[in-house]
């Protein structure tokens, strides 16, 4: 099993169910995780026989750049995009982090994660 991961992609976009917040927008982190099984298409030294992990920010990048209410809905995005650009991995797993949400009180963070397991059927 391999695995191919960007960890703290961080990006200013506008994500957010309140207006003000997709007006005034905020930082965010993503992490992307994604599994594999190579056998021996590594040893040919070809990147296509692995996840680009370059394609991967690239596909972050975009979905970051649209906004929507739902930080829920852009990691699904994410995902979507990445099963289809790489249809061989059999497991992706996407957090996205949401600095400052807007709290009445002093919060970190808040996050969603969402996995992907290829059905082995």
């Amino acid at each position: 099993m391999v695995k191919v991961a960007l960890e703290g992609a961080e990006f200013f976009a506008y994500h957010g169910f309140y207006p003000e917040e997709q007006l005034l927008g905020t930082r965010f982190f993503v992490d992307v995780k994604v599994n594999f099984n190579a056998k021996n298409a590594l040893n040919d030294d070809r990147i296509d026989n692995t996840v680009n992990y370059e394609v991967l920010y690239s596909i972050v990048q975009t979905e970051m750049r649209h906004p929507r209410k739902l930080i829920e809905t852009v990691v699904q995005a994410i995902i979507n995009k990445i099963v289809s650009e790489f249809p061989f991995v059999n497991e992706v797993v996407v957090t996205i982090k949401k600095m400052n949400p807007p709290f009445n009180g002093p919060v970190n963070n808040s996050a969603v994660t969402i996995s992907y397991l290829k059905d082995q059927n």
